[in-house]
């Protein structure tokens, strides 16, 4: 695909179509990566991003059992 470089202020840039920012779920931020003569553009993802629904659901059907013990046999946790 070729795109044009435009002016933006005293600077230049990319403008991507909006089928290709839904396509890649570009929103505001990306992370550019120069590699071997080429520029890559990597959409930037909030790493814990939906977390807290996801812990509400498994909450509400039980699925947030521990699966090992906090203590385990050969600590001694006396106060």
């Amino acid at each position: 695909m070729e795109i044009s470089i435009i002016q933006i202020g005293n600077s230049k840039g990319i403008r991507l179509a909006k089928t290709i920012l839904e396509r890649y779920d570009i929103t505001d931020k990306v992370e550019l990566i120069f590699k071997e003569g080429f520029l890559i553009l990597k959409p930037v993802k909030k790493p814990r991003d939906g977390w807290d629904e996801a812990f509400k659901k498994m909450a509400e059907r039980g699925d947030d059992e521990l699966l090992i013990d906090d203590v385990f046999e050969d600590e001694n946790w006396e106060l």
